[in-house]
Parts: structure tokens; sequence; C-alpha cells
């Protein structure tokens, strides 16, 4: 009896591990639906792996596909793969949390902790009106983006199937997630600044963060944001801006990109294409077609990918910022790391360092395992495997020509990248449990550089 105690309390779940299965159900749930009969146009079943990979790009809001989307699937299977989006984009926290709020029941301390875990927040304090407010705020921006949306579908596909597609855009968007059901994503409205815009907008603002929104609306100035909320925004803007003018410069000539355009189509593009890579696999171009440096300025960009508490994925922008102004700091002679005279504390330095480092990793070994299973190049593969770490979606043609290997591999990337890396680590390591000692070992000094 005593035995069976323990191990009850062993397998005792914490909020990292929560997530981590809640999302798993998700998928799985997501999964048996899409691999009816019902979910396909054609009334056959898809078969339960493309189902399961369908369903874990919905919930990882990723994007990648191995059937089109516009094309395969039938309302319901549209239906589906709408709701897994929101369900990953909010997370199923913030959802139950939701339900729980309109019967009335009352959030537990172990909720609250899960929800913390999940908005990727400091403290507990606030934890519910911080739902309630990323619900209204989430369904208002997509609202709003269905709105602008609906000025140019309505009129090009009638007024149901171009609210549907309003609809289903904004949500894609805000949520990061990249499916479209136009057929051939943002391509038809290349130069359509309206759609454009848009879809950008939706997507830098579902990548920021819900504390970022909360410190903007209740401080207004920049110079009053938290450091995160600053960083945030700069890191943002320089990524967007840099991306963009890099695009342009490597692909203006390019015939298969931007060379038939004219100058305010490949300007929009430009921009599209660098906000994309913010995590959301949207494109106005071919990607295929692409120049190998701007494919690999683009790996770089999906690797870093959005901000902490938001929809997007990636290593994050404040992890690139911080490793960033360590190496500077590092290069000065410095000993605090600081950014708008406030010094980052050593713990996060380290936090940041191991996510990237496991990025990195995973990626890798990812990429050279499918170089093993499947035909394709390297860097293709490579953007392919970023591309499901950073849940961005952008492809380069190689997902639908995946083998059952490849798609499980990608599979498993996009949920690692989803839940995140560390999220993952604190949930299945066993960790001691007085970790932090009241010793320190004497230094020993090693040779780097």
């Amino acid at each position: 009896m005593d035995f069976l105690k323990r191990r009850l309390r062993q397998l005792e779940l914490n909020p990292p591990r929560v997530l981590a299965l809640g999302f798993a159900g998700l998928i799985l749930i997501g999964a048996i639906l899409l691999n009816l009969p019902i979910a396909s146009k054609s009334g056959e079943s898809i078969g339960f792996i493309n189902a399961l990979f369908t369903s874990a790009s919905s919930v990882c809001v990723t994007g990648l596909v191995v059937v089109n989307t516009g094309e395969y699937w039938s309302l319901f299977g549209h239906i589906v793969i709408i709701c897994l989006i929101q369900m990953g984009g909010l997370g199923f926290m913030t959802l139950a949390t939701l339900v729980a709020l309109i019967l009335g029941k009352k959030i537990t301390l172990k909720e609250r902790l899960i929800i913390k875990e999940q908005l990727n927040q400091e403290t507990m304090s606030g934890l519910v009106k911080l739902t309630k407010y990323v619900i209204l705020s989430t369904f208002a921006i997509e609202g709003l983006g269905a709105l602008f949306l609906s000025t140019r579908f309505i009129p090009r596909y009638g007024f149901v199937k171009g609210l549907w597609f309003s609809i289903f855009h904004s949500i894609s968007a805000f949520c990061n997630a990249g499916f479209d059901i136009t057929g051939n994503s943002i391509v038809p409205f290349k130069g359509d600044i309206v759609v454009n815009l848009t879809i950008a907008f939706l997507i830098i603002i579902g990548g920021l963060g819900f504390s970022v929104y909360i410190d903007i609306s209740r401080h207004k100035r920049f110079n009053r944001l938290s450091l995160h909320s600053k960083l945030v925004l700069v890191i943002t803007l320089i990524l967007i801006i840099v991306g963009m003018i890099l695009f342009y410069i490597i692909e203006w000539d390019n015939l298969g990109t931007l060379e038939p355009l004219n100058t305010k189509e490949r300007i929009v593009a430009s921009f599209f294409q660098s906000v994309v890579t913010r995590t959301a696999g949207f494109n106005s171009i071919d990607m295929s077609k692409m120049k190998d440096t701007t494919t690999f300025i683009m790996i770089i960009l999906m690797f870093i990918g959005g901000s902490p508490g938001s929809t997007a994925g990636g290593i994050k922008t404040t992890t690139f910022g911080a490793i960033l102004l360590t190496t500077f700091t590092v290069i000065r002679g410095g000993r605090d790391v600081v950014a708008y005279k406030r010094r980052i504390p050593q713990e996060i330095i380290y936090r940041a360092l191991t996510i990237a480092s496991i990025g990195i990793f995973l990626v890798t070994v990812i990429s050279m395992i499918l170089t093993i299973s499947e035909d394709a190049n390297f860097l293709d593969l490579l953007f392919e495997t970023t591309s499901a770490f950073g849940t961005v979606g952008l492809s380069r043609g190689v997902t639908p020509d995946l083998s059952n290997f490849g798609k499980v591999s990608i599979m498993i990337t996009m949920y690692l990248g989803r839940v995140g890396p560390l999220t993952m680590a604190f949930a299945f390591a066993k960790r001691q449990k007085n970790s932090i000692k009241n010793y320190r070992y004497s230094e020993g000094n090693i040779l780097v550089g």
C-alpha cells in the first residue's frame, strides 16, 4: 500500500507536464476527427498518420500540410482545423478557464499554476483577470481582422464564402498558424495592400505576447514600459525591417520571386515574407524558388521566432536579445548584462542559453536524421525542420513527399517547438528537490575560444 502511494506521488502532474500532456491529448482528439471520412471532400479517410500530422500542425499553430487545405478538406474538416488552431493558439488551459468561468466554477490553485506556466507569467497575481483579457482581446482582434479581410474576400468569393474565408484566415493569422483555404496561400493577393497588411499585422500582434498588450494599454509611452516589453518591441521591429531589406536586395532580380513584380508589389511582398518568419506560414511568393542565401536568412529568422507568452514559436525574441546583449557585454569586458538601465539576472541568461542550445541541438539532429530517411537536399530539410520547430509552417515543397518516418519526426519537432523545449525538460526530467546547495566548489580554469 505504501509503495502504491509513493508511485502515485511520483506520477503527480506538475504544471509543465499538464501542458505537455494536454497538447498531446488535443492533437490526438483532432487526429481522430480529421481521420473521419466526413472530414474530406472525397468522403474517404486520409489515413491516421496524415490526420495526426494535420492535427499536430493545427494545434501547434504551425501550418505545414501534407495535402492542400483548401482543396482536400470538407467544411467539417475546415471547422475542425480552425478550432484546433484557436485552441492551440490560446492554449487549452485558457479555454478551460473560460468554460469554468461561464459555469461559475472556482479556479483552483493548481489550475492557476498551470495558467501561469502557459501564459509565461512570473507571478500568480491577477491570473484570472489576465485570462479574461487574453480571451476578449483575442476575439476582438480576430473579429477586426476578419472585418478588414471581408472587404476583399466577399467581393471575390460571395457573401457566405467570403465571410467564412475572412474568419478562417483572421484566426489563422492571429494564432500564427498560416493555414489557408484559398488553395495557394496569399499568392492570389500578392499585390493587395489590404489583405497583405491585415494578415501581416495580425501575425505581428499575435506574436508580441499578451503581457505586452497589457503593458502598452496601461502605460501608453515607450519609456514607461517594462524591460520585457521594450525588448520585445525593439527586437521585433529590427528583425522585421532587416528581414524585409535583405529579402528585397537578394531577391529583386530573381525571376521566380520578386523580379516579375512592380516596385509596390516587391516592397509589399518583401515586408510580408519578413513578417511571416515571425512563425506564420503564409506566403505570397513561391518559397521553393528563393535563392539559397535568402533561404538561410529565413531559417535564422524562423529559429528566433516570436515573443514569450504569445501564439508564436521559436526560441523567442527576448531569448535572442538576452544572448546578444550577453555577447556584447563580454566583448566590452563588462560584468553585468544591462538593457535600458536595467540589469538582466544571471538566471535569465542561463535560461536563454539553455533554450537556444536545446533548440540548435534539436533542429540539427532532426535535420541530420531526415537527410538519411528523405530524398531531398539538406538546405530544404533544414528549412523544413526549422519551420516545424519555430511553428512557422513555411515549406519549400518537402512536406507532402515526406515518408511516414519523416512525418513523425516533423510532428515531434512541431510539438516540442509549441510546448517549448525547456517546458518539456521541466515536465519530464527528474529534478533534485534540494538543487540549490548552501556551498560552492572552488574555481577551476579551462581555456575557451
